[in-house]
C-alpha cells in the first residue's frame, strides 16, 4: 500500500478499516485527473484529483479535498470505505448512526422550541 503523507497512526487505521470492509488494493483502479472549481490556473494545470473505482462493486469516488495528490488518495480510500460500510451494514454503519443521532437531536430541539400553551387554553378559531 502506498504512503499517503499522513501520520502513521492514521495510515494504520485506514489499513485496518479497509481490511474490515474487504477492500483490497488489487480491486482498486486509480486515476489522477485534473480538478475543477475555485483555485484558478493552478487547479486547472495539476492532476491532483483522484478517481478511485472499486471493481467488484462498481463504486466510484472522486476526491479533490486537498491540494496534495497523496492526501487526496487517502481521503478517497476513506470515503470508499464509508460507502462500502453503508452498502453492507445499512442502518448499522457509522454514517447511518451519525445521521440518526443528528435527526434525534433536531427533533428534540424542535420540540423544545415549539410554543408552549398554558393548560386549559385552547387554540382560537376564526369561525
Amino acid at each position: 500500500m502506498p504512503s499517503f503523507g499522513v501520520r502513521p497512526e492514521k495510515e494504520a487505521e485506514l489499513r485496518e478499516r479497509m481490511a474490515r470492509c474487504g477492500l483490497r488494493e488489487e480491486d482498486l483502479r486509480e486515476a489522477f485527473i485534473r480538478g475543477g472549481g475555485p483555485g484558478g490556473q493552478k487547479i486547472n494545470r495539476t492532476a491532483s484529483c483522484v478517481q478511485l473505482r472499486h471493481l467488484p462493486t462498481g463504486l466510484e469516488v472522486r476526491m479533490q479535498e486537498a491540494r496534495s495528490q497523496a492526501l487526496n488518495r487517502f481521503y478517497a480510500r476513506r470515503r470508499l470505505c464509508e460507502l462500502l460500510e453503508n452498502q453492507t451494514l445499512g442502518a448499522d454503519s457509522p454514517e447511518a448512526k451519525k445521521a440518526a443521532r443528528l435527526r434525534k437531536q433536531k427533533d428534540r430541539r424542535r420540540r423544545r422550541a415549539a410554543p408552549q400553551r398554558p393548560a386549559g387554553e385552547e387554540e382560537a378559531s376564526d369561525d
